[in-house]
């Protein structure tokens, strides 16, 4: 996607013109622009000076995004989103109020209430008019943008917020202007009482007071989109600015963006880390709450990773760089927070829609009201108020607001929380989810075999069957020896020297030890060299019903006991689904482990359903079975994820695992937690209950104030509204939606106090497959598959012919083509086909 900065934008009907002239250019693809943030991102293959071109021809100006230099530096991508509109308007706007009140002083102030004034003005109202039509051309001129950018997207055919301004205190100028030649005239002709009556016609500080209270709603709107950004701001300026690399032999301090692939870097206590690596020497506590909001530091030793902007705390390292530049993780987050904001929801459409036809239906009512007012008998300054109160009061702004700021805040809150949305699509449609599908390995469980249990046999100490395992299992490569590896150095054992090790493929290992022989593996293996004992054989049977691996070491003849080793499930995620399915979503824990391993974890998370045996392409399949009941979110993490997360309707990867999955994905959880699914779906809920509201007021408030600007409730109550009320009503519209969406950054992610069961169209639970077998040959076969079948999860009920060679299989819940012809063929049949 490329990223261009758009200028001379002022509204929602602005975005939406230059958005559709943009489309028109041959080889635009893809075209999304934001008028928070005053880009757009174009994709295609079409030439940059085209898109230029288009921008230009519909009255607005264009440029690449770092045109300057191949790659933006973050304190470039930083000026760009620096707030420079509120201090520029807050120029304005002092300016103006110096001649406003002056003004109003002349107008109101004498003409109403009878201030006094200079003894040059007394009966001589000529000079107090042509006094105030100076006063109000030295605030037009000030705020000239108006009437330039309104009157250029006129001249264009794509008239603006700026045009209706424009014509506003234009028309109130004109109209004076006129009042006050004709004054001229009657005081010339020496008609007192019809000049003085002129001067009541006057609208000067009307067509001022529009000016000045619009600058007013811009620079307060300014201002609040400022802080929009700030959680993208505050990432940029996490940034180190310089890193310490050794080169030659001797130590260098460098600006960061000229760190290498390769350097090595050197990092004392205390210092920021410049850029991604890996630890070479050194052991410390690094703080890496900028980057996953964990306020605990993480202990670091040779071979770990590090991140930039992460701090070492303690310990001096000597780390070597592995990601530079745009590649490190802190310049990953912030261009994910960034295409977020460049790109538009779903619901952004609906406001797009209204907004290109805003402004030119909201000038015909204008016109329409001041016509209608005449032809009612009204006079020419009372149907001319009337229409220009029309103008001022409309906002097509709110409109085009609504979506993009909580879009923005939304997707900074979740940064700053270790959520990360890549779309604005995927922060919409986030929590809309109503089945979330869990990866078993690396998602719901840590993905590192652990020790479990230590059942010591009699007359055997837990240390001296930890001790002989240890030393036993040091010598193998296999992952569940690290499991016991790890408890033995937590306990501090001391590992002893065996001789002769030997492992035995798909039974276990043997080696001597201090003479005497040690076996370890399976319960099949030891039990056929050693008696186990009926207590141990019943223990060893059960934790292999709870998903565990148990492990049994005999030392010579004699039985040590059994060491059970599980992927253990992380400590938030039993409380992660639990919270899931109290907010009204079902969950699913896909695996490609077998039936009982998957129950005993599915049992401890607590999901809805498990589906046991699939390969990834199996996955894929069932995600496409789940779609059929609902929205569908895919959580994983590994390479074997990557084709489920791609298939759902949002992939969700856990931010330590594999690129290709989180490449594959529309959300990231940098902190790899399962509790940070509810947050995502939390917070998703809450950015999108909050466009709702924006939306709401920005419909209402013009459904409200274009009729009584327009005074259809004159007739009726007497309700009148001037031009510098509709103004001063038009400046705090768009203030108020930006401020709503503000809110959003006291929103409490992690909080469930308010959760709520989503609604859900009620689905239909019976799915069907038909299943082509071969070999079945008579009514003891077709007994036979209907008892496999429907003992796997899911199956409610298998209906099978020998005569057809098939089996309609029934179920209540997705199972994998991979189980259900597992179960076939473990009869000696042949699965021909599923559909």
């Amino acid at each position: 996607m490329e990223q261009y900065q758009v200028t001379g934008m002022s509204c929602a009907a602005c975005s939406a013109r230059v958005e559709k002239a943009v489309s028109k250019v041959p080889g635009v693809t893809g075209c999304s622009v934001s008028l928070l943030t005053n880009s757009m991102g174009v994709e295609g293959s079409a030439d940059p000076s085209a898109v230029i071109a288009a921008v230009e021809q519909a009255g607005y100006g264009a440029a690449v995004k770092g045109a300057a230099e191949a790659t933006p530096s973050l304190a470039a991508q930083e000026e760009a989103l620096a707030d420079h509109e509120t201090p520029r308007l807050k120029r304005r706007l002092f300016a103006s109020l110096g001649f406003l009140l002056v003004l109003m002083y002349l107008s109101m102030g004498h003409t109403m209430w009878g201030w006094p004034l200079p003894s040059f003005f007394a009966g001589n109202p000529a000079a107090l008019g042509l006094a105030q039509l100076l006063l109000t051309t030295a605030v037009m001129v000030i705020n000239q943008r108006f009437f330039i950018s309104g009157f250029r997207g006129l001249l264009h055919r794509t008239p603006n917020m700026d045009t209706l301004v424009a014509l506003g205190s234009g028309a109130s100028f004109v109209y004076s202007v006129y009042a006050l030649f004709a004054l001229t005239a009657a005081q010339a002709w020496g008609d007192s009482a019809a000049a003085m009556g002129y001067l009541h016609e006057f609208y000067f500080e009307s067509a001022a007071m529009i000016l000045t209270l619009i600058t007013v709603g811009k620079m307060l709107e300014a201002r609040s989109k400022g802080k929009t950004t700030d959680a993208l701001k505050g990432l940029m300026r996490l940034t180190p600015k310089t890193a310490c690399v050794v080169r030659d032999g001797a130590e260098q301090t460098i600006p960061v963006a000229q760190v290498r692939r390769g350097d090595v870097f050197l990092v004392r206590p205390g210092e920021s880390i410049p850029v991604d690596g890996v630890v070479l020497e050194g052991e410390s506590a690094v703080d890496e709450s900028a980057l996953t909001g964990e306020s605990i530091p993480v202990d670091k030793v040779t071979g770990d990773g590090v991140s930039a902007a992460t701090v070492n705390r303690s310990g001096f390292l000597r780390c070597e760089a592995t990601r530079v530049g745009e590649d490190t993780t802190l310049a990953q987050i912030i261009r994910m927070v960034s295409d977020a904001a460049a790109t538009k929801a779903p619901i952004a459409k609906v406001a797009d829609r209204v907004s290109g036809v805003f402004v030119p239906v909201v000038m015909a009512i204008a016109a329409v009201t001041t016509v209608v007012w005449l032809l009612s008998g009204e006079s020419v300054g009372f149907a001319l108020a009337r229409g220009i109160s029309v103008l001022v009061i409309s906002c097509p702004c709110a409109l085009g607001l609504a979506t993009p700021v909580a879009i923005m805040v939304g997707s900074g809150m979740g940064a700053k929380n270790g959520i990360l949305f890549k779309t604005a699509v995927s922060l919409e449609e986030m929590g809309k989810v109503n089945i979330v599908a869990l990866d078993k390995t690396g998602t719901i469980t840590s993905g590192q075999p652990a020790v479990t249990d230590v059942l010591a046999a009699e007359g055997v100490t837990e240390k001296e069957l930890l001790g002989a395992a240890y030393a036993l299992e040091a010598c193998s490569e296999h992952p569940l020896a690290g499991a016991i590896l790890r408890l033995a150095e937590e306990r501090q054992l001391p590992l002893e020297k065996v001789e002769g090790f030997q492992a035995l493929p798909g039974s276990g290992l043997t080696a001597r030890l201090n003479g005497a022989a040690l076996w370890g593996g399976s319960m099949d293996f030891i039990g056929g060299r050693v008696h186990v004992d009926e207590a141990l054989r019943r223990a060893a049977e059960s934790l292999a019903g709870e998903g565990k691996t148990p492990l049994l070491f005999t030392r010579d003849e004699t039985l040590l006991g059994i060491i059970a080793v599980a992927d253990v499930i992380k400590a938030d995620s039993g409380e992660a689904v639990r919270q899931l399915k109290n907010m009204g979503v079902r969950v699913v824990m896909l695996t490609g482990d077998n039936q009982r391993t998957a129950r005993a974890i599915g049992a401890q998370a607590g999901v809805d359903e498990v589906v046991a045996g699939v390969l990834p392409d199996g996955k894929e399949q069932v995600i496409r079975d789940l779609q059929r009941h609902g929205k569908v979110a895919m959580v994983g993490d590994g390479i074997n994820d990557a084709p489920a997360l791609t298939r759902a309707d949002i992939g969700v990867a856990i931010g330590a695992g594999a690129d290709v999955a989180v490449d594959a994905a529309d959300v990231v959880l940098v902190k790899s937690r399962l509790s940070d699914v509810p947050a995502a779906i939390r917070l998703s809920r809450a950015a999108l209950r909050n466009i709702h509201e924006n939306l709401f007021w920005a419909f209402f408030y013009n459904v409200v104030g274009i009729p009584l600007a327009a005074g259809v409730w004159i007739p009726l109550t007497g309700w009148q509204l001037s031009p510098m009320f509709g103004a001063a009503a038009m400046s705090l519209s768009s203030f108020c939606v930006v401020s709503n969406a503000l809110r959003l950054n006291l929103f409490d992610v992690h909080s469930a106090k308010k959760d709520h069961k989503i609604r859900q169209k009620k689905e239909k639970k019976t799915m069907e497959k038909t299943m082509k077998i071969e070999g079945m040959m008579c009514g003891h076969c077709e007994a036979r598959v209907k008892k496999c079948l429907e003992t796997v999860p899911g199956v409610e009920e298998a209906v099978v012919s020998h005569e057809q060679g098939t089996a309609v299989v029934r179920m209540s819940a997705p199972v994998a083509d991979d189980t259900l012809r597992a179960a076939v063929e473990a009869q000696d049949y042949k699965v021909l086909s599923i559909g």
